[in-house]
């Protein structure tokens, strides 16, 4: 394990961040790198072929059979199964490359394909389903190879919206719960990265609500309304899930790991964390390195 968990960022001269790999080559080159716990700076669609494997995001397995889709968000800790068996290819892009417009933004925040406050990030797909997706991703290949102009980066943002638009139909047919629009999923979208932005810093509700120009009992209602939970759960989650991505996958000690999580006083965290986990750091720590 590293002291910290890798962070891969975009190649620095791909000029329209934006790239179609094939899983064999991606494979072949970053072994080392994918079988190991990491993050990227940049979103991921796998196209799964004819494969079956385990692909790992946070603590969650994620069942890959043939003609998958997976979708996987900048900043979330995923690792590829270590058979490495993988069939088909990946289309990588930044958010700097699909958000040139407001609007871009917040419909790639607030997709359900990315977004984590809806279920299972994968779709399955009848093989001639799948080939729909092939065939954009062979057009975007192909613009690729062209000269850049402008016009490149216009129609290969075209070309991946209606990827992601597709794929959002197609989700909704297989029953995924829509989440209501209007402005308790807006405030609850904006509070999570917000949170995203400060959850090493900040713990109290107060203070997100302060960021945010709203009362807390307003922040309540919203992320209630929406997740079913309220803005200290969510808090709380999110602390979590950082500390037990440091505790498994880090060699940092836990007074290092509370410190990083803006745990000043180490027999507080450790009461923290086994108030909401039943576990110590350590027992959590010992009991996933065994497995």
């Amino acid at each position: 394990m590293a002291d910290k968990i890798k962070k891969l960022k975009f190649k620095r001269n791909a000029y329209l961040q934006l790239e179609v790999l094939p899983l064999y080559t991606l494979t072949a080159l970053n072994k080392g790198h994918l079988v190991t716990p990491h993050r990227t700076s940049f979103y991921h669609i796998f196209l799964f072929d004819n494969c079956q494997l385990t692909h790992y995001v946070d603590f969650t397995p994620v069942k890959i059979e043939p003609y998958t889709l997976l979708f996987i968000d900048k900043d979330r800790v995923h690792q590829f199964d270590k058979l490495l068996d993988y069939q088909g290819q990946v289309l990588i892009f930044t958010e700097d490359f699909f958000c040139t417009t407001e609007n871009d933004t917040k419909f790639l925040r607030s997709n359900i394909l990315f977004n984590d406050l809806g279920d299972k990030p994968s779709i399955n797909l009848s093989k001639s389903d799948f080939e729909k997706y092939t065939s954009i991703c062979q057009s975007i290949t192909e613009e690729l190879s062209l000269p850049v102009d402008n016009s490149n980066h216009i129609l290969i943002k075209n070309l991946l919206h209606n990827f992601l638009l597709l794929a959002e139909r197609e989700k909704r047919k297989q029953g995924f719960t829509e989440l209501k629009k209007g402005a308790d999923l807006d405030y609850t979208l904006l509070f999570r990265d917000v949170l995203e932005s400060n959850f090493n810093k900040l713990k109290g509700v107060n203070e997100y609500a302060k960021l945010m120009c709203l009362s807390e009992k307003r922040l309540g209602q919203a992320t209630a309304k929406v997740l079913g939970k309220s803005p200290k759960e969510i808090i709380n989650d999110r602390v979590l899930l950082e500390i037990k991505r440091l505790l498994v996958h880090s060699n940092l000690s836990i007074k290092e790991i509370g410190q990083e999580l803006g745990f000043d006083d180490p027999a507080y965290f450790v009461r923290y964390f086994k108030k909401n986990t039943e576990t110590t750091p350590v027992e959590f720590r010992e009991r996933h390195l065994k497995k």
